[in-house]
């Protein structure tokens, strides 16, 4: 899979006059890459927090981690790109950053947080392609330029991965395609115990699974698609790791990160009657 430079990734900030930095709104500081901001601020640019899928949370959860984002400082809004929700919001904050046209935005984040589908909600109608899954046909290689509006353009750019050897259960899914993930039943279990600490009844809620140990998870899943190898009879887990890993990246499994200290931001109840 085709991941962008960081050397790149400046060129591209560069010639932007507004950056949108997309994350994935179920696991934002996780799908937040601090050093893109302090590329912007270095480069003296403007900054875009997008917290984007927010039709995958509760709307306290967006309000909460919006109220978190602009506490720190960033000017964020939350959008649901392919519900086309919030998009007006994103147009008002970004016009609100434009001194003057022609001007070009550079819409930048991890793979698989939605970028391209933000620009087909900004365009208000398909052009530049989206894709479910790291490295599936679709998957943006190279930087593109699309018009999105009269004297707007936006430059898309390839997914960014720190150069780091983390091992957050984010980074290793979005680093590239799933079926090249070494080890999968490692990386699902890990990604598992992430889920159902937040949410318990996520795998039964998705696949009607009960049981809260990962591998017996697994081994249902399995069990259940009929993936099992012939030889042994014994449970393709393999193929179940995969299956759970696409299921949480396209949002078929119930998961979000709560706000971080919700007490000073507002309640519950008070995030969802504002």
């Amino acid at each position: 899979m085709q991941l962008i430079s960081w050397q790149k990734l400046r060129d591209v900030v560069a010639r932007a006059d507004v950056v949108l930095s997309v994350v994935d709104i179920r696991n934002p500081l996780a799908t937040f890459s601090k050093r893109t901001e302090r590329m912007a601020r270095e480069l003296g640019k403007e900054l875009i927090v997008v917290l984007n899928k927010c039709d995958l949370v509760p709307l306290w959860v967006s309000k909460g981690w919006a109220k978190y984002f602009r506490s720190e400082g960033y000017k964020t809004v939350f959008v649901s790109a392919t519900k086309r929700f919030g998009t007006r919001k994103l147009r008002k904050a970004i016009n609100e950053l434009i001194t003057f046209r022609p001007a070009v935005l550079a819409i930048v984040g991890y793979p698989k947080v939605g970028k391209s589908s933000i620009i087909n909600a900004l365009k208000g109608k398909d052009s530049a392609p989206t894709s479910p899954y790291p490295g599936s046909p679709g998957y943006t290689k190279a930087t593109q330029l699309y018009r999105i509006g009269e004297d707007l353009y936006i430059i898309d750019t390839p997914g960014i991965i720190p150069p780091t050897e983390s091992d957050d259960i984010e980074l290793v899914i979005r680093r590239g395609p799933i079926e090249s993930i070494p080890e999968p039943v490692k990386v699902a279990v890990k990604l598992i115990e992430r889920i159902l600490e937040f949410h318990p009844r996520a795998f039964e809620f998705t696949y009607r699974i009960r049981t809260k140990d990962p591998v017996k998870i697994l081994e249902e899943l399995a069990l259940r698609r009929g993936w099992i190898y012939k030889t042994t009879r014994e449970p393709n887990i393999d193929e179940a790791a995969r299956a759970i890993i696409r299921d949480y990246l396209n949002g078929k499994i119930p998961f979000y990160v709560p706000p971080p200290n919700l007490e000073s931001i507002g309640t519950r109840s008070e995030a969802s009657s504002s």
